[in-house]
C-alpha cells in the first residue's frame, strides 16, 4: 500500500499547475482565483453526487497472507474455519478501514464527499458518495487500483419437498426432517423477514443450540425494542446506506430495520429453510403443508432490497461482505443487476462479482437466481462460473378452475378457489353491463377494482366477467381486489377473462363470443336480458402432471455474455433447474410485492427468486452431510446428478413463445435447464465431483481474450501470470460442462474428476452429440480409487458451420450406480 503520510503534491489532478492535494491548496491562502475555482467548484457546486465503489492495492482478509509491517496472515485453507474475532483479523480489519479514511481524507474536502462503507473480509475497497469529478480525481490516486458507478439491483420475482424427493430420499439421511440442514446457516441478500411468520418460529420445535461458527448480530425491532433472532434466525441485519445516499430511502414505508415491508425475503427464506409441515391457509381454506428444503438450517437475514426501489449493489456488496465474515455456509441471491456491467470488459469482473468470488474461496456456496427475462435468449443477470446459476422450473402440480359454458363448452382456467355453489350454473354479466351512470366515460371500471362503479342489483346472484387489463400487470390492479368486489356486490363467483390481446396471454374468443351471442339488448346496445350461463369447477385441489418439470416461461436463458456488447461467454448458463413456479411459501401479512396477498401469511409466487431458495436448502443438505466440500464440490454434485427427462421419462420441455406470442412447449437446451433438473437424493452421492480452486477461477479470468491482466488484478486482488493466456483458455476452467463459443478446427479440452465415494469406482465413458460436433473422449473407461483424481480429454471437431449451436453431453456411468453427466454446448466456425 502506498504511505499517505507523506507529501501530497505529487497527487495528479485536473489541470496543468492546480496539481496539488485539496486539503493543501485550501490552507494556501494566497493561491491564485482561478486556480481556487478549478478546485472548489468541482468538489462543491457542479453536478450531482453518486454512489462509487472503489477497490485498492492490498488483500482483504480472506486473502491476506502476511507483508504488511505488524500485521499476521489472516488467510486461511478451506478446510478450516476463520476466527473472526481473532486478534489478527480484527487488527487487519481496522487496518484497512484506517487506510480507507487516510485516503479519503487526505484528498478530498470534508463535508463534499460521505464513506458509506468499508470493505474489508471479501475485497479490499470502500463505498464513497461523491460527485463525479471526484471519482475522477480519486481514480488517479495511489493505492486506488478501481472506480465504478454503483448501479441498482432488482428480485428475481408446499408441495415442492415432496415434487423433489426430499422426504423419502433425502431427509431419512440426515435423520429425518427434524433434523435436516441442522447447524448449517444459510445467509439470505434480500428484502429481510417477517420473523412473526411459523415458518421460521423457535416454538413447537425441538430447541436450537447454538452455532458456534457463526458470529452474526441480531438487530433490534426500532417499534417492538424486541430482537429479530429467536434461535432459527440467528443473525438480522439491514443495508440502506447507498439507498439513502441515493435519496431512495423512506424509512416510513422502507423500515429501517430487518422487517420485510415486501413479502420476497421471507418466502425465500421458508423455500430454503421454512419449518416443516406448516399450514398453508388462505381466506379460509387449506392448501396443504409447507415446507423448506432443510427445515433445521438457521436463517440469517441481510436486508438489501426495499419496497419502491430494490438495492443497490454497494449495500449488497456490504452484506455478502458481511455475511461471510459472519459466518454462512450458503448464501442465497435471489436479485441481481438490471443489466451487464458497463465499467468493466468482462461481465465477470466488478465488484458484486469478485465479492462473491472472495466468498467462495472462503467456503461459502452461492445460489444466485438467473432472472425473469426468458423465453428470449441472452437475459442472464447471472454470469460468474463460481456462482451456481438457477433457472425456474415448472413442476407437476396445477391449479386449475374449469369453466363450463351453457352451451356445454369447457374451457380451461387458472385458478385457487372451490367452485359455484352446489356447482351450479349463474348467469354471467359482464363488468361493461353493469355500470353505473357515466362511470365508463370517468373510470376504467371493467377490471372490477372498484365495486362503487359497478350496479350491485344487476351483479347480485351472477357470475361478473371482469376484464384482464395492463393494471394487472403493473400491479395497480389485482384478483384479490375482484373478489373483494365480487363479494360487496353478492356476486356467485367472478372471472377475469383476457378480452385482447396481451404478450403471453391466450385471448380465446368462446367466452366472449358466448356471452354477447346470448345477451339481449336494446335500440342503444344497452343490456337488457342476461341469457350466458356458466359454472366454475372446483380449483382447490391441485392436479399433478407427468410432464413435469417444464422450464417456465419467464425463466431467463443462455447463452452466458463475458461483456455489454452481449458476446457470447465459454461458460454455460444457467446452471441448474428448480421449481420456480406458483410456489407456495411464508408471506410478509405487511408486503407488497404481491397485491394479491396483501394481508395474508403464505403467498403463491412466481420467479427465479423462488427456484434459487430450492437450491440454497438442498445445498444446505449437502453441506450437512459433507462439511468438507468445497463449494465447486457441491456445485458438481448438484449439476451432474441432474435430471434431462421428466417424470414421464420424456425430454425436458421449455414454455416458449410461438409467432403469435401464444405459449407453447419446445424441447428444451442446456441454454434453458443448464445441466438438467436438480435431483437431490443422487447430488447427495454424486460418486465423482469436478473440484476448482480459487486459483483455477482467477486463471479462467485471466485467459479471457481481450481483458488485460492488470484489471484482473483490479477488481480481484490476484495477479495473473505472464503465462496465463498461452496455458488456459475459458473454457478449460474444470467445471462439470464445456462450453466452447466459437469451435475453430478441432479443440481439445481436459477435465479432472474426483471419487467422493467410499469405494474404487470403474466407470464406462460415453458421447452424445449434435452430428454438426464430432465429440470423442479418452479414455473410455477408468477406475477412480476413493480420493483419487483421474483426467478425462474431450475432444471437439466442427463438421459443419451452421451458425447455431450443438448440443450433447458426456455420460460417465459407473459399476456401483453413480451416474455422472456433463453437458457439452459448443457452435462450429470456419
Amino acid at each position: 500500500m502506498p504511505d499517505l503520510s507523506g507529501d501530497l503534491l505529487r497527487v495528479p489532478f485536473f489541470g496543468r499547475f492546480c496539481g496539488v492535494a485539496i486539503r493543501i491548496l485550501l490552507k494556501m491562502k494566497a493561491l491564485e482565483l482561478a486556480c481556487l475555482l478549478l478546485i472548489i467548484v468541482p468538489q462543491v457546486v457542479l453536478g450531482t453526487h453518486d454512489v462509487y465503489i472503489v477497490t485498492m492495492e492490498g488483500e482483504p482478509v480472506v486473502s491476506y497472507r502476511g507483508g504488511v509491517e505488524g500485521f499476521p496472515a489472516t488467510a486461511i485453507d478451506l478446510d478450516e474455519d476463520m476466527d473472526i474475532t481473532s486478534e489478527a483479523v480484527t487488527s487487519y480489519s481496522l487496518h484497512l478501514r484506517r487506510y480507507h479514511d487516510k485516503l479519503l481524507d487526505s484528498l478530498l474536502v470534508e463535508g463534499t464527499y460521505e464513506k458509506l462503507y468499508s470493505y474489508h473480509h471479501l475485497i479490499n475497497g470502500f463505498a464513497v458518495h461523491m460527485s463525479p469529478l471526484q471519482a475522477e480525481f480519486l481514480r488517479k490516486a495511489p493505492g486506488v487500483k478501481h472506480v465504478e458507478r454503483d448501479m441498482k439491483i432488482q428480485k428475481l420475482t408446499t408441495h415442492t419437498p415432496q415434487f423433489l424427493g426430499l422426504p423419502t430420499g433425502v431427509w431419512p439421511t440426515g435423520g429425518g426432517f427434524d433434523r435436516a440442514g441442522e447447524d448449517v446457516v444459510i445467509g439470505f441478500v434480500d428484502s429481510g423477514i417477517y420473523p412473526q411468520h411459523p415458518s421460521f418460529s423457535a416454538h413447537k420445535t425441538d430447541p436450537f443450540g447454538p452455532v458456534p461458527h457463526y458470529k452474526g448480530k441480531c438487530e433490534m425491532d426500532p417499534v417492538t425494542r424486541r430482537s429479530f433472532c429467536n434461535g432459527k434466525i440467528v443473525g438480522a441485519q439491514h443495508f440502506a446506506k447507498a439507498a439513502i445516499a441515493a435519496g431512495a430511502f423512506n424509512p416510513d414505508v422502507d423500515f429501517a430495520s430487518p422487517l420485510d415491508g415486501d413479502g420476497h425475503g421471507s418466502h425465500t427464506a421458508a423455500i430454503a429453510a421454512g419449518n416443516n409441515g406448516i399450514p398453508v391457509r388462505m381466506h379460509g381454506h387449506e392448501f396443504g403443508k409447507a415446507s423448506g428444503m432443510a427445515p433445521r438450517a438457521r436463517i440469517a437475514v441481510y436486508k438489501v432490497l426495499y419496497r419502491l426501489f430494490g438495492g443497490y449493489v454497494s449495500d449488497v456488496v456490504a452484506a455478502i461482505d458481511q455475511a461471510v465474515q459472519d459466518g454462512v455456509d450458503i448464501l442465497n441471491l435471489s436479485v441481481g443487476p438490471n443489466s451487464p456491467p458497463t465499467a468493466t470488459r468482462t461481465t465477470f469482473l466488478n465488484p458484486f462479482d469478485a465479492a462473491l468470488l472472495s466468498a467462495v474461496k472462503a467456503g461459502v456456496f452461492v445460489a444466485q437466481a438467473a432472472g425473469n427475462g426468458g423465453p428470449f435468449p441472452k437475459t442472464l443477470v447471472s454470469f460468474s462460473p463460481w456462482i451456481t446459476t438457477v433457472a425456474a422450473g415448472v413442476d407437476d402440480r396445477r391449479y386449475k378452475n374449469h369453466l363450463v359454458l351453457g352451451n356445454g363448452k369447457l374451457l380451461p382456467g387458472l385458478g385457487v378457489s372451490p367452485a359455484t355453489h352446489e356447482n351450479k350454473s349463474f348467469s354471467l354479466i359482464s363488468a361493461a353491463d353493469a355500470l353505473l351512470g357515466s362511470s365508463a366515460t370517468k373510470y376504467s371500471a371493467l377490471d372490477c377494482q372498484r365495486p362503487e362503479l359497478l350496479n350491485k342489483r344487476k351483479i347480485q346472484g351472477k357470475i361478473l366477467l371482469c376484464g384482464y387489463s395492463f393494471n394487472y400487470i403493473s400491479g395497480t390492479a389485482s384478483i384479490k381486489k375482484v373478489s373483494e368486489t365480487a363479494r360487496s356486490l353478492g356476486a356467485a363467483g367472478f372471472i377475469v377473462a383476457v378480452e385482447n390481446s396481451y404478450p403471453g396471454t391466450k385471448f380465446d374468443p368462446d367466452l366472449i363470443d358466448y356471452y354477447n351471442s346470448s345477451t339481449i339488448r336494446d335500440w342503444a346496445g344497452r343490456a337488457t336480458t342476461f341469457q350466458a350461463t356458466a359454472a366454475i369447477a372446483d380449483g382447490l385441489a391441485p392436479t399433478l402432471y407427468n410432464s413435469a418439470p417444464q422450464v417456465a416461461l419467464f425463466s431467463s436463458r443462455g447463452p452466458d455474455v463475458k461483456d455489454f456488447s452481449f458476446q457470447d461467454a465459454d461458460v454455460l448458463k444457467p446452471d441448474i433447474l428448480a421449481p420456480g413456479n406458483l410456489i407456495w411459501a411464508a408471506w410478509a401479512p405487511n408486503g407488497t410485492d404481491e397485491a394479491n396477498y396483501a394481508g395474508e401469511g403464505f403467498a403463491m409466487v412466481s420467479g427465479t427468486s423462488m427456484a434459487a431458495p430450492h437450491i440454497a436448502g438442498i445445498a444446505a443438505l449437502i453441506k450437512q452431510k459433507n462439511p468438507k466440500w468445497s463449494p465447486s464440490a457441491i456445485k458438481s454434485a448438484l449439476m451432474t446428478t441432474s435430471n434431462t427427462l421428466d417424470k414421464g421419462s420424456h425430454p425436458l420441455r421449455a414454455q416458449q413463445y410461438s409467432t403469435s406470442e401464444i405459449m407453447t412447449l419446445t424441447r428444451a437446451t442446456p441454454f434453458d435447464y443448464g445441466s438438467g433438473a436438480v435431483n437431490p437424493k443422487a447430488a447427495l452421492d454424486p460418486g465423482l465431483v469436478l473440484d476448482a480452486t480459487h486459483q483455477d477461477y482467477i486463471s479462467f479470468l485471466c485467459s479471457i481474450p481481450d481483458v488485460e491482466h492488470s484489471e484482473v488484478s483490479n477488481i480481484t486482488g490476484s495477479t495473473c501470470s505472464s503465462s496465463s493466456k498461452v496455458q488456459q483458455r475459458p473454457y478449460d476452467l474444470n467445471i462439470p460442462s464445456i462450453t466452447i463459443s466459437q469451435l475453430r478446427g478441432t479443440q481439445t479440452v481436459k477435465r479432472t474428476v474426483t471419487s467422493v465415494a467410499a469405494e474404487a469406482e470403474t466407470y464406462t465413458i460415453m458421447t452424445r452429440m449434435s452430428p454438426e460436433i464430432a465429440l470423442e473422449v479418452s479414455p473410455p473407461a477408468l477406475t477412480v480409487l476413493p480420493g483419487a483424481s483421474r483426467e478425462i480429454t474431450a475432444t471437439l471437431t466442427a463438421r459443419s458451420v451452421t451458425g447455431t449451436y450443438s448440443f450433447g453431453e458426456i455420460t460417465m456411468k459407473g459399476d456401483r450406480g453413480h451416474l455422472v453427466r456433463i453437458p457439452v454446448v459448443a457452435m462450429g466456425f470456419k
